[in-house]
């Protein structure tokens, strides 16, 4: 039997990698025939994708965001300007001196970009804070837990909808990313081994890395390990949350003498971010912070 003739014809490795790539103008003109001929849904409100989208969010959703800003609390984050805060769990008052690498009180980090002057509410705490700090340095989230944001959500964690992890990110880096530091390592929070598997993907982890990436910073997705089960927070009453997740979270060696910032989806009564903290301090990291898409008010 003859051995069969290779291809004459074809086209060069090196002529393949030199074709230009497609440009913006075609990309967007592509982008439009494909929504004129399979139009492309919100995952919120069903409506076609338009002007002003941030897919797979239309425009509407996302500029309906209610997004948190300034003024807010120098430790959590809180609105100062929230009808109806939720307080934020906090670890025993501890002695004064220290930061969250010793158990101390935490040193307070000024949330915002070089060279801009504090504004006049920058060392302004709220009541739970100024009555006893939080386990963490700094905590801060992008918007409020209401509305398009709380759908938006609820498709990603419950609807399987992972692309949503995409606008979600960035609105995380677009509101909360301006002064982060260049050494810090994104650490998102991890979900207990079965929840995990029955979704198939952790939430926090497909924000968090999105946002690492696009803030040109380390993700290190085992640095923190869940190491019990828990119940779903979203099952419990404030008061509960905080023995449900107590002694689940342990943080690797690793974490020592760095600046870790733990990403969550949604921050309710901040009992999981807390208690994330405490391990991550307990393991020697230098400075802790938290950042959370979401905050319920």
């Amino acid at each position: 039997m003859r051995a069969v003739p290779t291809l004459e014809h074809a086209a060069p490795r090196a002529r393949l990698g030199a074709l230009p790539p497609l440009a913006p103008l075609a990309a967007g003109a592509l982008v439009a025939a494909l929504d004129l001929l399979f139009p492309a849904l919100c995952p919120v409100c069903r409506t076609p994708l338009g002007p002003g989208r941030r897919d797979p969010l239309c425009g509407p959703c996302w500029g309906g965001i209610a997004r948190i800003e300034p003024p807010w609390c120098e430790a959590c984050g809180l609105p100062l300007s929230a009808p109806r805060p939720v307080p934020v769990v906090a670890a025993p008052a501890p002695p004064a001196g220290g930061g969250a690498g010793d158990g101390g009180a935490p040193e307070r980090v000024s949330f915002r970009a070089e060279g801009v002057p504090p504004s006049p509410s920058a060392s302004v705490l709220c009541g739970a804070c100024e009555a006893r700090p939080p386990a963490y340095d700094w905590g801060r989230a992008a918007a409020r837990y209401e509305g398009p944001l709380r759908e938006a959500l609820h498709a990603l964690k419950f609807g399987g909808r992972r692309a949503l992890a995409r606008p979600l990110a960035d609105l995380l880096v677009e509101q909360c990313g301006a002064a982060l530091p260049a050494d810090a390592v994104v650490v998102p929070v991890p979900l207990g081994r079965d929840r995990e598997r029955a979704r198939g993907f952790n939430q926090a982890a497909l924000i968090a890395g999105r946002a690492a990436k696009r803030l040109g910073l380390g993700l290190e997705r085992r640095w923190l390990a869940r190491v019990r089960a828990t119940s779903p927070q979203s099952e419990l009453a404030a008061a509960e949350r905080s023995a449900n997740v107590r002694g689940a979270f342990r943080a690797s060696p690793e974490v020592r003498g760095r600046h870790v910032l733990l990403v969550d989806d949604v921050m309710t009564t901040g009992a999981t971010l807390a208690e994330c903290a405490r391990a991550v301090a307990a393991a020697g990291a230098a400075r802790v912070g938290v950042l959370a898409v979401a905050r319920v008010l």
